[in-house]
């Protein structure tokens, strides 16, 4: 039997992949960009189903990718440096799944050579979200839809 072939996110840590590397681990579910609520307690933070505004609420992918922190300052790039803090993210995550030592969903496009795999899927909320444009902050908590942590 032939030796299985080792993909790059099977043989890299998280510190060790190129820009373009750890780009490819996105699996495009949008579910980092929706607006979340931390517990009261701090005991957790939930998502909601209310979007980024740069979000495209069919493909999941941010519009204005490259240039979306001139837009939206407070959007968080991920970075190696961060791994301890992935905690946050849904656990269907790539980067998070990588961190805690867990292999990739059999759905990510990575695996699957399908792009949209993740929608096809069911993972994202593609066709449930609504923009932050049309929700005011003060109604967010009616739009709870999961929490981590």
């Amino acid at each position: 039997m032939a030796d299985k072939v080792r993909r790059f996110w099977e043989t890299k840590t998280l510190q060790e992949m190129s820009s373009d590397e750890w780009e490819a681990l996105c699996d495009g579910c949008g579910l980092c960009c929706l607006q979340k609520l931390e517990d009261d307690e701090g005991e957790g933070i939930f998502y909601t189903r209310i979007a980024c505004k740069l979000l495209d609420l069919k493909t999941c992918r941010c519009k204005q990718y490259a240039e979306r922190r001139k837009t939206v300052p407070d959007c968080i790039q991920l970075t190696a440096d961060d791994v301890d803090n992935f905690d946050w993210l849904p656990p269907t995550c790539a980067y998070r799944c990588l961190a805690s030592g867990e292999p990739l969903p059999v759905w990510h496009p990575l695996i699957t050579g399908d792009p949209d795999t993740t929608i096809k899927s069911g993972i994202t909320m593609s066709g449930k979200m609504l923009s932050e444009t049309g929700v005011q902050e003060d109604d967010w908590e009616n739009y709870l839809i999961f929490r981590v942590g």
